[in-house]
């Protein structure tokens, strides 16, 4: 299936190559922005599946036009894609009403399978930061908002909660739970979604 894409990023060569990646899997992108007040008046007009969204850009960051975005329509899905590694844009993002984070080294068949996963409504963290996420969450142990939140979790979640919280990578933990990779993104996405996204 065809995904409507804008790109908001102020670097040309960035949204060239993001262009040239998402036509050489069958993605058409509708729109380009080179700051967040233009990215918010393409996702209005054009209605993308989703926006590829820098968070450092002039007139109106990533994260203020992700908001914006979200707010008037959250059909359209947000994925921001950033240099920056910091766990305050991660919670601004996420807050704002992205449902995806990734870091700009991601490899290109990486880049385009998230796409896929959030334009269809799933949650997606690039791995190192989902795990400080999750590991951050357990440490603080805040009570949640909806206290069935935690009994939500299955049991194979709890495992995989607390191998994260001893601070495992993905690969330790498929090892240790003697599952495949994609697995543990799987259950990754699920604690995701169950503990940190949760209304």
């Amino acid at each position: 299936m065809t995904l409507l894409v804008v790109i908001a990023d102020d670097e040309r060569l960035v949204c060239a190559s993001l262009r040239m990646v998402l036509a050489g899997e069958g993605h058409e992108v509708v729109g380009e922005a080179a700051d967040g007040g233009r990215a918010v008046e393409l996702a209005r007009a054009l209605r993308p599946d989703l926006v590829l969204m820098d968070v450092r850009m002039p007139v109106m960051n990533g994260i203020e036009a992700t908001r914006r975005i979200t707010a008037a329509d959250p059909a359209v899905k947000v994925l921001i894609l950033t240099t920056f590694d910091l766990d305050e844009y991660v919670y601004a993002g996420l807050r704002a009403g992205a449902t995806g984070f990734l870091l700009k080294d991601v490899p290109p068949r990486e880049l385009v399978a998230a796409i896929e996963v959030v334009a269809a409504g799933e949650a997606l963290l690039a791995p190192p930061i989902a795990r400080r996420l999750i590991a951050d969450f357990v440490c603080r142990a805040p009570a949640p908002r909806n206290p069935s939140v935690l009994d939500s979790l299955t049991r194979r979640e709890i495992e995989v909660l607390e191998l994260v919280a001893r601070g495992l990578s993905n690969r330790e933990i498929m090892a240790n739970l003697h599952v495949t990779l994609s697995t543990v993104k799987a259950h990754m996405g699920k604690l995701l979604q169950k503990l940190v996204l949760q209304p």
